[in-house]
């Protein structure tokens, strides 16, 4: 049996599917602590607040070009703003997240602000792994984030340090938090 918001194959209706993509849009912008207003500005008026509202809350569908534009004023990868796929099967296993290793002695805080600022090869290395675990965690809030011990061997590898000298490179290179 479906569920109302379901068509007889247990496909969302779009009215749904959009509500969903609202949900999703409205997340990430809250993410980024951004106002509808600052998204406004910030964009020089090509994001209006009502209509962005109206995404947001499922009333006006948006089109694909707009939406990758929308991507790009956020800085995330233009998928993390649709709703994820709950199908039959969907992730158990590949989008399980392990928090097993989050006590406070087993992770690092990196400020993404500053890794903005540096250049060479090395950062540029570094943004492309930290951001891809943005993407799996979906967290774009783009001003910090914790990194687990298990994330911290490719660290070193791109760093061109040992495990334990990894927390000490990244403070001498002022990325490291202390939280």
């Amino acid at each position: 049996m479906t569920s109302e918001s379901e068509d007889a194959d247990g496909v969302l209706t779009a009215s749904d599917y959009g509500k969903r993509v609202g949900e999703r849009l409205r997340a990430i912008r809250r993410q980024k602590r951004l106002s509808l207003q600052d998204v406004e500005a910030g964009s020089t008026q090509e994001f209006k607040a009502s209509v962005l509202g109206a995404y947001e809350r499922g009333e006006r569908s948006i089109s694909v070009p707009r939406l990758q534009r929308l991507a790009r004023f956020y800085s995330v990868p233009v998928d993390q703003l649709l709703p994820r796929d709950e199908g039959p099967g969907f992730g158990e296993e590949e989008h399980a997240v392990d928090l097993s290793d989050r006590s406070p002695a087993s992770t690092v805080t990196i400020d993404l602000t500053r890794l903005e600022k540096l250049g060479g090869p090395e950062a540029d290395m570094l943004t492309r792994f930290l951001t891809m675990i943005q993407v799996q965690r979906q967290d774009f809030n783009g001003r910090m984030i914790t990194i687990r011990k298990d994330d911290l061997r490719a660290i070193a590898a791109i760093l061109g340090t040992g495990v334990d000298a990894t927390s000490n490179k990244l403070q001498q290179l002022g990325l490291s938090l202390r939280l």
